[in-house]
Order: structure tokens, then C-alpha cells, then sequence
């Protein structure tokens, strides 16, 4: 007799033969890919080397207290700098580089003050005047009038210029909106530099502005940080509330699917559909009030949200969104009507299964666990790695020293043999860095940082898919459900993939971490090319960015899937995911039919429990419910713990959901090898339940008349 089989069949491989002795996840397995576990546990030992050695180096108290150029504190106890409270930057406008954020200091000499200027003065003009004693405050301490005009400011001992400014987060920063009168009084406004020069005060303004634009934002954090003060509690109810509707949702659709499901979509559409009068009754009171016709664009970036609610303009646009994301749903489920019906049948055998592994939707938890570990390792160790750079000093010398360049103390230096041969040199302040190997090696030290975050949080993913893969498949392919199901199928599955499985899990990991540090580098040189005007380099940018994001969403997938094969045959990740990949191409009909319609339900259950959360923590928030008016606390930006609530909310309904996805998956993995293994007869019989027996007849049947 010829080959029976579809054609395609060669083209993807071939399809599982039928095995009498199979029954399931495989038990008698052995380890895959030791040598990416080994790879693993010694880049697990130079994380760990890494963070010893942030930690020994950094102080994250630079975070919160500012320090001088020396690295000493301000206004701290127990120091010389206890009565100075205040940092003040004798060059504001090198503060403007987005690097501040990132090294906590500015490139320029830096000292700690009593309080902050309170007068505009140039040292060429406090010098020849009664206003040089308030003006020897800011200059380096133990400064000595002793030197010429240009030589004070060549050796850094004195500020060029003080500015009216006032203190933020204990820095002093100019109060450009008070002084702009003085200090613009027109282009041609300029001030003395030392060096014989003279600079246009419009670009120290410029550069104030930048740097009072990160001091805003700092501002901005400190607000919303006083906002979950006052309301954290409730935003721990919100989320309870949250909990509680994901866990009923779960429940009510282990035994009321079908209902539960068509519930759901019609709920989805009301509260979409609610958005959308909301928003326009909105639209509609504004109409006519002063100032509600202002465009967004005119009024620009605003650090109080609450001034774009006063605009017609929001409101139409967020009633548009709705309106289109309501339209978008509406067609969906017009031409996916029969489609729908038999996910249903598919949801119902998740269903089924989660109910018989129960312990399945507490297993999320673990992994949030184990990513609040990684999160908390990885942002100690940047903020470790970013607070170690420390103030470098230079030998400077206008006449020939062989000391030109080299690395002093200033308070040693002139004692030093390099002064006494040497007598016109001075050791002056140069960068904030290092000349260690350690600081050399700080940048590769924080890309080595993201990357092991990457592939542990990976792995921790990949842990939690292959466990839950392991406990739904040993349910799919148990022949009388639930009486062969074997005893604790979850932690078998756990204890399977750490024993056997750790380095195929870390390959995975390890492909996808690849790709996403690919993505991070790419967005750090498109930041790095945003002055630059070069079209052609922007393209190529933009197509790298979009062909990386397709690459890891596909890896995902594959992934994924991979993972299930891993969990049910116990082979290593690359047959597995060439097994995984080439079943589901050969049965790609039914994959885009039923997989993808059940992740889109999935989808519109999400949407229901964030909007409701969402609405009631709108209507709470906004002191809107009469009941309980008084009892919301007053904030300075109510949206804090609305989006709060809402962000959390969709996690904790993910977390729900993703346990279904994951067993809609694997059952579907199950079910296309339950039909190249079997066909239903007596000798060869299906594994799978009277549910997906209907399914598969109505599949069937619809190709039948098509």
C-alpha cells in the first residue's frame, strides 16, 4: 500500500507513530543540555562576584544625599559638612546631560553650602567689590585671594558666575521663572568666563532649564511617592477586589463556560460602551467653558495631569480609542461567531483540567516570587554599579611638567614631590569616573547586569511554563480522567524540570536574553542618534528595532511550545522545539482556528476585570460615590492609584489567566499528537476527553463542507 499520509507531512516532518507503552509525560528521563546548566550556575557565580564588588564599591546614599567633589557628604552628622546642607554645581549647564540620571553626579566641581545664592554675581565683579566675602562662600574650601582673575577660574577654586536659585532635593538649581526678567534682559546679555571670553547667559539659562527639567521630574516622583503614602491601603484593596473577581471568574468557568464566556463578551462591550458615553457626557459639560479649547499640542507636557481632564480635546480622544476598540471587538466576534463555539468546548476541557489541578493557580505566585528576586538583585547592583564613580583630580600645568595628566590628591598635592619639582602646577578637578579597571569596566559591568536579569527572569517563565505544561499533560494523557491522574501532578512536573530539564530551560533563557539586551543596545544608540539628522542611519534603526521585536516574539512562541514538548517526552530544547514547530505547521488549520480565538477570549476576560477594577477605583478616587466620599483620601494627582490599580489589577488577572492559557496550549500540543498517535479504534484509542471528541467532530465536519 502507498504512503496515506498528507503530503505535507514531509515537508514538516514526520508525525508520531502510534506507541502502546506511551501514557504520558515521560518518567524515565535524563538530563538535556548540561552544558548550557553548566554555562548557567558559572554565570549565576559572576552575577554574584559582580554584585560583591558593586556593593563593596558603590553607596547608594548618593541616590538621596548629595556629595561634593570629594565624595563627601552634605549636611550629614558627625562631618565637617554638617551645617552644609546644600550642593551647590559651579557649571549648571554640564548637569544637563541625560548621564546625570544615570551617575548621580554632574561633570563639574561641586561643593556644599550653607543655602543657595540669593543674588546674581559674576566673580570678575564681587572681586573689585564689598560682596566678594558673601561671594568666597561658594568657592572651594580654604580658597586664598591670591591669584589672578583667569587663574581662579582655570583652577576651578571659584564659580564664574552665582545665580539666584533655590534648593530641590538639596541641590541648588537657578529659579529661572523668578530671574528671568533679570537674567534676559536680551541677546546680547553676556557674562565673563576667565578665559578672556564672552559667553551668552541665554546658554547657561538653556542648560538650567534642562537640569531643572530632571529636578522636575525627581519633583514629580516625590508627589506620587506622597500619593501612595495617603493611599496605598486602598490601592491594596483595589487590587483584593481584583484578586477576588479573577479567582470567581476562574471558578464560575470551571463549571459555567459556555455561559461565562458569552457573559463575559457581552459585559466587555457594555463597559466599553459605558467608556464611551462617559466620555462624551465629559465632552459634552466642557463645551463652552473658558480654556476647554485649548489643543494638547499648545499646551504641551504638564506634570499635573489633571489640567488635561479640563480639555474637550482628551475627552473626544479618549472617546475615539473606545469607540474604535469597540468596533474592532464587535467585527471580531460577527466573523468569529462559529469559531467561538468551539473554543468554548476547548475552554471547557481547560476547565476541567485546572479544576482537577487546583494547587495550578496558586503556582503564579512562586514565579512572582522568584521575578521580585531577580528584579530586586538586578536594580541593587545597577544602583550599586552607578554610585561608584568617584571625583578623578588631574596634574595641570601651563609650562612643561612630566607630571602633565596624572592623577593627584588634592589635599596632598602640595606637599607632593610632583609640586616641589613642579612649583607652577595644581591638581585640579577633571571627571567623575575612574581610572581603576574597575570603573574602565562599569559599562560593560551594567550591560552584564541586564543581560543575567534577562536570562534569569527568562528562566524563572520558562520554569513556571514547563511545570504547568508537565501537570496538565499528565491530565490530558491520563486514558480514565481524573482516576489515572497520578498523585501531586504539579510538583512531579516541578521536580521533573529542575532534575532533568535546568539547562534546556536555560538555553531557552538564554536565546531570548540574546535578543532582548539586541533590543536594549539598539534603543540606547537610537537615543545616542536623535541630534544626529542622518535619514538613512534612523531607517536602518527603525527596521533593526521592528525586525528584533518580530524575532522575540516569534522566539516566544517557539519557546513556548518548546517547553511543552520538553515537559511531556523529556527531550532537550532543540528537538523539542523542531518537534513542536513542525506539529503545529503540519496542523496549522487548527491553530489559527482554535488556539488563537481562545487566547482572544482570554483577552476580553482581562479586559472585564480591569475595567471594572477601573471604574471603581475611578469613581473612588474622584470622590464620586456618595457613600464613601469622604473616606478617599486627597491627592495631588488622582491618577497615581487609578493607573495603580488598573496596572495591577491586569497582572493579577494575567497571572489567573495565564494558568488557563497554558493549559489550553498544552491540551491542544496533546490533542494534535492524540490524533496522529490514535484513531479512535478500539486497538488505537483517543486520549482525549467526550468534549474533545465533539470538537474534533465538528472541526471535522465544518472541513468536510468546506
Amino acid at each position: 500500500m502507498g504512503d496515506e499520509r498528507p503530503h505535507y507531512y514531509g515537508k514538516h516532518g514526520t508525525p508520531q507513530k502510534y506507541d502502546p507503552t506511551f501514557k504520558g509525560p515521560i518518567y524515565n528521563r535524563g538530563c538535556t543540555d548540561v552544558i548550557c546548566c553548566v554555562f548557567l550556575l558559572l554565570a549565576i557565580v559572576g552575577y554574584v562576584a559582580v554584585g560583591i564588588i558593586a556593593w563593596t564599591h558603590g553607596d547608594p546614599r548618593k541616590v538621596i544625599y548629595p556629595t561634593d567633589s570629594r565624595g563627601e557628604f552634605c549636611g550629614q552628622k558627625g562631618t565637617k559638612n554638617e551645617n552644609k546642607p546644600y550642593l551647590f554645581y559651579f557649571n549648571i549647564v554640564k548637569c544637563a546631560s541625560p548621564l546625570v540620571l544615570l551617575e548621580f553626579q554632574c561633570p563639574t566641581p561641586q561643593i556644599c553650602v550653607e543655602k543657595c545664592p540669593d543674588r546674581y554675581l559674576t566673580y570678575l565683579n564681587a572681586r573689585s567689590s564689598r560682596d566678594f566675602e558673601y561671594y568666597k562662600q561658594f568657592c572651594v574650601p580654604g580658597f586664598k585671594n591670591n591669584k589672578g582673575v583667569a587663574e581662579v577660574l582655570r583652577d576651578g577654586d571659584c564659580p564664574a558666575v552665582l545665580i539666584p536659585s533655590k534648593p530641590l532635593a538639596r541641590r541648588c538649581f537657578p529659579a529661572i521663572h523668578a530671574y528671568k526678567g533679570v537674567l534676559m534682559v536680551g541677546n546680547e546679555t553676556t557674562y565673563e568666563d576667565g578665559h578672556g571670553s564672552r559667553k551668552n547667559i541665554t546658554d547657561l539659562v538653556e542648560g538650567a532649564k534642562k537640569a531643572n527639567g530632571v529636578l522636575e521630574a525627581r519633583q514629580l516622583a516625590m508627589r506620587i511617592f506622597e500619593d501612595y503614602t495617603v493611599s496605598w491601603y486602598w490601592i491594596i484593596i483595589g487590587l483584593v477586589i481584583a484578586m477576588a473577581m479573577s479567582l470567581l471568574f476562574i471558578i464560575l468557568l470551571r463549571f459555567l463556560a459556555g455561559i461565562m464566556v458569552w457573559v463575559m463578551i457581552i459585559m466587555v462591550i457594555l463597559v466599553l460602551g459605558y467608556g464611551i458615553f462617559h466620555c462624551y457626557m465629559e465632552y459634552s459639560r466642557l463645551r463652552g467653558e473658558a480654556g476647554s479649547d485649548v489643543s494638547l499640542v499648545d499646551l504641551g507636557f504638564q506634570t499635573d495631569f489633571r489640567v488635561y481632564l479640563h480639555l474637550r480635546q482628551t475627552w473626544l480622544a479618549f472617546m475615539i480609542i473606545l469607540s474604535i476598540l469597540e468596533v474592532i471587538i464587535i467585527l471580531l466576534l460577527i466573523f468569529l461567531r462559529k469559531r467561538i463555539l468551539i473554543a468554548i468546548a476547548l475552554i471547557k476541557e481547560a476547565s476541567r483540567a485546572v479544576g482537577y489541578v487546583m494547587c495550578s493557580l496558586l503556582y503564579p505566585l512562586v514565579t512572582f516570587f522568584l521575578l521580585c528576586l531577580c528584579i530586586a538583585y538586578w536594580a541593587s547592583t545597577a544602583v550599586f554599579l552607578s554610585t561608584s564613580n568617584e571625583a578623578v583630580y588631574k596634574i595641570f600645568d601651563d609650562s612643561p611638567c612630566p607630571f602633565t595628566a596624572k592623577t593627584c590628591n588634592p589635599e596632598t598635592f602640595p606637599s607632593s614631590n610632583e609640586s616641589r619639582q613642579c612649583p607652577n602646577a595644581r591638581c585640579q578637578f577633571a571627571f567623575y569616573g575612574g581610572e581603576s579597571g574597575y570603573h574602565r569596566a562599569l559599562l560593560g559591568l551594567q550591560i552584564f547586569n541586564a543581560f543575567m536579569f534577562f536570562w534569569l527572569a527568562n528562566f524563572v517563565l520558562a520554569l513556571g511554563q514547563v511545570t504547568l505544561a508537565g501537570a496538565f499533560a499528565s491530565y490530558y494523557w491520563a486514558l480514565r480522567k481524573p482516576d489515572d491522574l497520578p498523585a501531586f501532578p504539579l510538583f512531579s512536573a516541578f521536580g521533573r524540570a529542575l532534575r532533568y530539564h535546568t539547562g534546556s530551560l536555560a538555553f531557552g533563557a538564554l536565546i531570548l536574553a540574546i535578543v532582548q539586551i539586541i533590543r536594549v543596545i539598539l534603543e540606547y544608540l537610537d537615543q545616542r542618534l536623535k541630534a544626529a539628522e542622518n535619514k538613512f542611519a534612523k531607517c536602518l534603526m527603525t527596521c533593526l528595532k521592528c525586525c528584533f521585536w518580530c524575532l522575540e516574539k516569534f522566539i516566544k512562541f517557539l519557546n513556548r511550545n518548546a517547553y511543552i514538548m520538553i515537559a511531556i517526552y523529556g527531550t532537550n530544547f532543540c528537538t523539542s522545539a523542531r518537534n513542536a514547530f513542525f506539529l503545529l505547521m503540519r496542523n496549522i488549520i487548527r491553530v489559527a482556528v482554535l488556539d488563537k480565538v481562545t487566547d482572544f477570549l482570554f483577552l476580553l476576560g482581562k479586559l472585564l476585570i480591569v475595567g471594572s477594577v477601573g471604574i471603581l477605583a475611578f469613581f473612588f478616587f474622584t470622590h464620586r460615590i456618595r457613600i464613601v466620599q469622604d473616606t478617599a483620601p486627597p491627592l495631588n494627582y488622582y491618577w497615581v492609584p487609578i493607573l495603580t490599580v488598573i496596572v495591577g489589577s491586569y497582572l493579577i488577572a494575567h497571572g489567573f489567566f495565564s494558568v488557563y492559557g497554558m493549559c489550553v496550549d498544552t491540551l491542544f500540543l496533546c490533542f494534535l499528537e492524540d490524533l496522529e498517535r490514535n484513531d479512535g479504534s478500539a486497538e488505537r484509542p483517543y486520549f482525549m476527553s467526550s468534549t474533545l471528541k465533539k470538537l474534533l467532530n465538528k472541526t471535522n465536519k465544518k472541513a468536510a463542507e468546506s
